[in-house]
C-alpha cells in the first residue's frame, strides 16, 4: 500500500517537529499486538457517558487542557413513563391508579415572577419509571444497535451494485444487438474487479467510473447555463418587478436543470444592505467615574462604555464575571480610551489601568430608566414602532435574482457590541468595531443600478461576481471572517444546495461498505501516513468526528478537528477507551470517552510515542485536505462532512422504517410525534449530536409537572361534583374512582387553591388594564379604580367556596345544567391531556442533552421526515415549524405523492 503523500503533498513542520516514523516496522507491531484484550470488543463508535474513566494509563495522564467548562453529565432517564394507551379501553373506575407522591422535594423558586405560589414540583408528580428493559448499559445497547445499523448498510450497498450491474449489462447487450456488424465489446470489470486496481504513487486510487453513478440520475447541465425556470413558466421581461408569489411558485427542483456550478445568475439588483442607527451621545452631565473622579470621554469612548453598561441593565452575570470576558473588554476599552481621549475636570487625560476603579453607575441610573421605557411601551406603541421600521427596512429585504424576487436571509449590517462568542471562545467580551460602507462590497450585475450608499460615504468595492451567490460582503475584526448577505433559506440557491448536499449523501449509500473495509485494512498498514488516516476515517465516520481545518492562529480560536488533533486532546486507558478533551467547533468543548476497537487504540499509542509531547500533532502526516483527496477517489466530491449527513440520514431511514410494525404508531398524533422524536434522538445519539443542559430545563419541566398535577385536581373535584348530583354514582362507578390521588395531599390543595386565587387576581387586573389601554385608544374615558376593586371582590367569593369544600369535603356542581354524562365526559378529556403532557415531558427530558435540532435541520435528509408524516397521518407542522417549511419545501414538494420514498 503507497503512502498517502506526492512529491508536493508531504507534510508542512508542525508543532514541536516530532514527526511518526514513516514506516511502522513488524517487531513494534508484534509487541503492541500482546497488549491487545483477547475478547471480541464491542462495535465501537459510541460515548461512554458514565462518569470519568478510571486507572489511565501510566504514560497518558488526564489532560484538563485548562478548560474551565463543566463536562456533559451522562443522559438520565424520562422522569415520565410512556403510557402508549394501554388502558385507553378500560372503564375509568377500573383503571390503575397514578402513583407519583414525593413529597421530598420543593420547587418554590420555580414560581412565576406574577404569582406568589406555585404548587410543588413535577418531581412530585412525575410517574415513576417502570421500564422492564434490563441493566445493560445504554453505551453496550447503543453499539449493537450501531454494528447493526452498519451491517444492514453493507448489505444494500452491495445490493444497490450489483442492481446498477445488472442495468448496465441489460443496456450493454440492447446497444450490441442494434449494431450487427459492431463486435461484441468486453465488458467491464465488476466492483470486485476493480477494488484490485493499482493506486497511484500518492496512495490515490483511480476513480472507478463504473461505480460513480448516482442513485439517481438528472438531466446532464448544458454548457451554457441558463436561468432555471419552472416548465411552461413564461419569464417575466427584465424591468418588471415579480410578486413575493412569483418566487414561491418557482419550481426549480421541476426545472431542467439545476445550474452547472458555476455560474450562479445572469441578472442580480438589490438595495444593499441596512446599517444599525448611529451612536446618540449622552446628555453632557452623565459621566463615569473612574477612580472616584467623573470622566469626559470621547463619543467613541462612550460608545464602548455602553455596551458594558448595557451588560449591567440586562444583568448579564456570566459575561460581568467571566475574568476573560473582563480582560478582553477593558484592554479594548483601554485603547479606546487612549485613542480617542478621556479627561477630567481639569481637562487633563486619564490613563485607565483597572476595570475595578471605573464607575458606571451614573450611565446605568441614566440609561436604565430608557431601557425599562422602551420595553414598558403599550402594544399599540410598540406596533407603530415596527411598522415604522418595516417599511424603512422593506426595500432592503428582497433583491431581483434572475427576474425573480428573493427574499434575503441577514440584509442587516450586525451592529457594534462586545463579542459573546460560544463555548470558551479566547476573544470573549472584545470590541466588535462598527461596520463602515467604506468595509462593504457590493455584488451586483453589471447592468443594475448600484445601490445609493449612506450619505457622506461610497462603497469599498462593487464586483459582479456570477458565480458568487452572496450580495454584499465585508470583513469583521475579532476573527478576521467575512460577512456575507446571502439568499434566505427558502431560496432557490439554497434549495439546491440542501438537495445536493442530500443527494450526495444517497449515493454514498453504494459506496460505504467498501470504504469501510478499505480503511479497516489500512488500520494495519506498515505505513504511517495511510495507518494514520484510516484512523482519521474511523473517527469521522463513527465517533462523527469533524475533519477540521487549518487554522490561523493569529485570526481564529485554537478550535480543532480530527486531523488537527493534538497530543493533549488525547488520553488512552487500556484496554481500548480514550478519551477526547478539545476545543471543537464555535468553541464548544468536546469532552468524551469512547470505547474504540483494539486495533485504534494500538495505532494511537503509535502516534503519542515519545520524544512527541504536548503541542505535538496526532496525525502529522495526514491533513483535511489529503483525506478529502483520497475519499474522491471513491466518489467525485465526496468528503468527510458527507459521512455526517449520511450516518444520520440512514440511521433515521432504519429507525422510521421499524415504525411500519410498531403498534404505537396507529396511537394519537402526540404518540406518534414521540416516537419520531426517539428516532430522531436515537440519531443524535449514535452520532454524537449533543448539548449541554438548558439552565431552563428544569423550571420547564416543573411547569409541565405543575399542570399534570393541576389537571388531577380538577379531574377529582368534578368526581365530586358527580356525587353532588348523583350519589348513587358511588356505588355505580365503584368507590375507588373516586379517591383522591395520593400525590393531592391537603397542604398542596391549599397551596394549589392560594395559587388559583392569585391567578384569578392576575386575569381580571390584566383584562382591565386591557380595557382600558382599548378606551384609551378609542379616546374614551377610562373605568376608574373603583371598579378594579369590585371585580376584585369576586376573589373573596373563590376564597370562601374553597375554604367551605375543605371543611365540608364536598363541591357544589357548577355549570349549566350539570350531569355525570358531562363530567365523565370532561375528566375523560382531561385524562387525554394528562397523556399528552407526560408524552411532551417525557420527550423533553429524553431531549436535555440531545441536540435533536441539529439532525433534523442539517443531517437527516427532511425528504424522511415529510415520508413519516404522509405516512403516519401527523401534520407535518408538528414536525417542521414554519421556517423549516419554508426552508424545505423542496422535499415536502418532492415526495408530496411518494410516500414510498426511501433515502
Amino acid at each position: 500500500m503507497s503512502s498517502a503523500y506526492s512529491d508536493d503533498d508531504q507534510p508542512l513542520a508542525k508543532s514541536n517537529g516530532h514527526l511518526s516514523n514513516e514506516k511502522i516496522s513488524p517487531a513494534e507491531d508484534a509487541r503492541l499486538d500482546k497488549s491487545l484484550p483477547n475478547d471480541k470488543p464491542m462495535a465501537p463508535g459510541i460515548s461512554i457517558r458514565n462518569g470519568p474513566v478510571e486507572d489511565a494509563m501510566d504514560v497518558d495522564e488526564p489532560m484538563t487542557n485548562g478548560h474551565k467548562r463543566k463536562s456533559r453529565s451522562s443522559i438520565s432517564k424520562p422522569l415520565y413513563k410512556d403510557e402508549s394507551g394501554s388502558e385507553d379501553d378500560q372503564p375509568l373506575a377500573k383503571r390503575t391508579k397514578t402513583n407519583g407522591n414525593n413529597n421530598a422535594a420543593s420547587d418554590s423558586d420555580d414560581a412565576p415572577l406574577k404569582s406568589k405560589k406555585m404548587p410543588p414540583s413535577y418531581k412530585e408528580t412525575a410517574l415513576p419509571d417502570t421500564s422492564s428493559d434490563d441493566d445493560t448499559p445504554l453505551n453496550v445497547k447503543l453499539s449493537k444497535k450501531k454494528s447493526a445499523i452498519e451491517k444492514a448498510a453493507a448489505k444494500e450497498a452491495q445490493q444497490i451494485r450489483a442492481k446498477d450491474s445488472k442495468t448496465k449489462a441489460k443496456k450493454v447487450v440492447k446497444d450490441e444487438s442494434d449494431d450487427d456488424d459492431r463486435p461484441i465489446a468486453k465488458s467491464r470489470p465488476s466492483n470486485g474487479a476493480a477494488s484490485q486496481a493499482k493506486r497511484k504513487p500518492n496512495g490515490v486510487k483511480k476513480e472507478e467510473s463504473d461505480s460513480d453513478a448516482p442513485i439517481k440520475k438528472t438531466k446532464a447541465a448544458p454548457k451554457k447555463a441558463k436561468a432555471t425556470t419552472a416548465p411552461n413558466k413564461k419569464v417575466k421581461a427584465k424591468t418588471e418587478t415579480p410578486d413575493v408569489e412569483d418566487e414561491e411558485k418557482f419550481a426549480w427542483w421541476n426545472a431542467e436543470s439545476m445550474g452547472d456550478g458555476s455560474i450562479k445568475w445572469h441578472t442580480l439588483e438589490h438595495n444593499g444592505v441596512i446599517f444599525p442607527p448611529e451612536y446618540e451621545p449622552m446628555p453632557k452631565h452623565v459621566k463615569m467615574r473612574y477612580d472616584g473622579e467623573p470622566i469626559d470621554l470621547s463619543i467613541e469612548a462612550e460608545e464602548v462604555a455602553s455596551f458594558w453598561v448595557h451588560l449591567i441593565i440586562t444583568n448579564s452575570v456570566d459575561n460581568l464575571n467571566k475574568p476573560q470576558f473582563r480582560e478582553n473588554f477593558f484592554n479594548d476599552f483601554k485603547e479606546y480610551v487612549k485613542k480617542y481621549g478621556a479627561t477630567n475636570k481639569d481637562g487633563k487625560k486619564v490613563a485607565f489601568t483597572s476595570l475595578e476603579k471605573c464607575d458606571f453607575q451614573p450611565m446605568v441610573d441614566y440609561l436604565g430608566p430608557l431601557h425599562e421605557a422602551r420595553k414598558n411601551k403599550s402594544k399599540e406603541e410598540k406596533a407603530a414602532i415596527k411598522k415604522a421600521k418595516d417599511e424603512a427596512e422593506a426595500p432592503y429585504l428582497y433583491c431581483i435574482w434572475d427576474g425573480r424576487k428573493e427574499l434575503l436571509g441577514n440584509p442587516r449590517v450586525e451592529p457594534p457590541g462586545l463579542f459573546r462568542g460560544r463555548g470558551e471562545h479566547p476573544k470573549t467580551g472584545k470590541v466588535k468595531t462598527r461596520v463602515s460602507p467604506e468595509q462593504v462590497t457590493i455584488n451586483i450585475g453589471k447592468d443594475a443600478k448600484v445601490p445609493t450608499p449612506p450619505a457622506g460615504h461610497k462603497w469599498g468595492k462593487v464586483v459582479h461576481e456570477q458565480g458568487a451567490t452572496w450580495v454584499a460582503m465585508w470583513k469583521e475584526n475579532i476573527n478576521g471572517a467575512h460577512k456575507y448577505v446571502m439568499l434566505a433559506a427558502n431560496s432557490a440557491i439554497k434549495g439546491m444546495s440542501d438537495m445536493k448536499k442530500f443527494e450526495k449523501a444517497r449515493e454514498l449509500k453504494k459506496h460505504i461498505d467498501k470504504i469501510r473495509k478499505d480503511y479497516t485494512k489500512d488500520l494495519k498498514s506498515e505505513l504511517s501516513a495511510d495507518r494514520q488516516r484510516a484512523t482519521a476515517m474511523y473517527f469521522i465516520d463513527k465517533l462523527a468526528l469533524r475533519a477540521g481545518n487549518e487554522k490561523d492562529a493569529e485570526n481564529e480560536a485554537e478550535t480543532v478537528g480530527c486531523c488537527s488533533l493534538k497530543f493533549e486532546h488525547i488520553t488512552l486507558t487500556p484496554p481500548n477507551k480514550v478519551t477526547f478533551d478539545f476545543l471543537g467547533k464555535d468553541s464548544i468543548r468536546y469532552h468524551e470517552t469512547s470505547e474504540v476497537d483494539p486495533q485504534i487504540f494500538k495505532n494511537l499509542k503509535i502516534f503519542k510515542k515519545p520524544p512527541k509531547g504536548e503541542g505535538d500533532d496526532i496525525f502529522d502526516r495526514l491533513s483535511t485536505t489529503q483525506l478529502n483527496k483520497h475519499l474522491t477517489s471513491y466518489m467525485p466530491g465526496l468528503t468527510a462532512k458527507v459521512f455526517r449527513t449520511y450516518n444520520a440520514s440512514y440511521t433515521m431511514s432504519q429507525e422510521l422504517k421499524k415504525l411500519d410494525k410498531d403498534p404505537r404508531a396507529r396511537g394519537t398524533i402526540a404518540e406518534k410525534v414521540k416516537l419520531y422524536n426517539d428516532a430522531n434522538r436515537e440519531v443524535a445519539i449514535l452520532c454524537n449530536h449533543k448539548r449541554s443542559v438548558g439552565a431552563a430545563h428544569e423550571s420547564q419541566m416543573a411547569k409541565l409537572g405543575d399542570k399534570i398535577k393541576g389537571i388531577k385536581y380538577q379531574n377529582w373535584r368534578m368526581k365530586k361534583m358527580i356525587l353532588d348530583v348523583d350519589k348513587t354514582q358511588r356505588k355505580k362507578l365503584g368507590t375507588a374512582f373516586f379517591e383522591r390521588d395520593e400525590d393531592l395531599t391537603d397542604e398542596w390543595i391549599k397551596e394549589h387553591q392560594e395559587w388559583l386565587v392569585e391567578q384569578e387576581r392576575i386575569k381580571i387586573t390584566k383584562k382591565f388594564e386591557k380595557e382600558n389601554e382599548k378606551r384609551k385608544a378609542d379616546k374614551e374615558k377610562a373605568h376608574p379604580e373603583k371598579e378594579l376593586k369590585e371585580r376584585l371582590r369576586a376573589l373573596k367569593d373563590l376564597e370562601a367556596k374553597f375554604k367551605k369544600e375543605n371543611k365540608d369535603n364536598k363541591v357544589e356542581a357548577e355549570g349549566r345544567s350539570p350531569t355525570v354524562e358531562k363530567f365523565i365526559a370532561s375528566i375523560e378529556k382531561n385524562e387525554e391531556r394528562i397523556k399528552t403532557i407526560e408524552l411532551q415531558a417525557a420527550d423533553r427530558d429524553g431531549n436535555k442533552e440531545v441536540a435533536l435540532g441539529t439532525s433534523k435541520i442539517n443531517y437527516i435528509d427532511p425528504r424522511l421526515s415529510v415520508v413519516f408524516c404522509k405516512k403516519f397521518d401527523v401534520p407535518i407542522e408538528k414536525i417542521f415549524s414554519k421556517t423549516l417549511r419554508d426552508k424545505f419545501n423542496w422535499a415536502i414538494q418532492t415526495v408530496e405523492d411518494n410516500e414510498d420514498w426511501e433515502f
